[in-house]
């Protein structure tokens, strides 16, 4: 698969693997109100969204938005790769979700007023936000590279991750 595609589809698919990571760390009690919640609860601030189509419809919204912003962040991947070809797509990924969390969360949504800004929001809500973007990342990385090279990656990790 060309590259820009792979590292959208890849995107798409991180989009859907952090969601479910929220939806699951949110429900366990491992995270606590994760950003997409901050999200829909901002959408309905500035629409009324909730009294129209309610909070299931808001939050069909956000993830709308959501993976659109995967794909959009993933796209560039494949220039990052070409600036970096030595890294391993883990620690590009982990790199690149570190800075996307630094611009995103820690300047761009506390101006917005999606989120109450990182200090705040504390150290526990913010290393999970933190942790959320590496994960995405990540993922968008290790898909873009597979799905672009046909074959199998290399990873940091010493044991088989399923993706090879």
């Amino acid at each position: 698969m060309e590259r820009y595609k792979a590292a959208v589809v890849g995107g798409l698919i991180a989009g859907v693997v952090t969601t479910a990571v929220m939806v699951a760390g949110r429900k366990s009690g491992v995270l606590g109100k994760t950003l997409d919640r901050d999200a829909v609860d901002w959408i309905d601030d500035l629409t009324g969204s909730r009294a129209m189509i309610g909070d299931t419809g808001t939050s069909v919204v956000e993830f709308a938005n959501h993976l659109g912003a995967s794909a959009a962040f993933a796209a560039a991947l494949p220039k990052l790769r070409e600036l970096l070809p030595s890294l391993s797509p883990v620690a590009l990924g982990t790199l690149y979700g570190t800075a996307l969390y630094a611009v995103n969360i820690g300047c761009i949504a506390p101006v917005l007023g999606i989120t109450e800004g990182e200090v705040k929001a504390g150290p526990r809500k913010a290393t999970e936000r933190w942790a959320v973007h590496v994960i995405q990342a990540v993922v968008s990385a290790l898909l873009a590279e597979r799905l672009a090279s046909g074959s199998t990656i290399a990873t940091d990790f010493d044991f088989e991750l399923g993706l090879n």
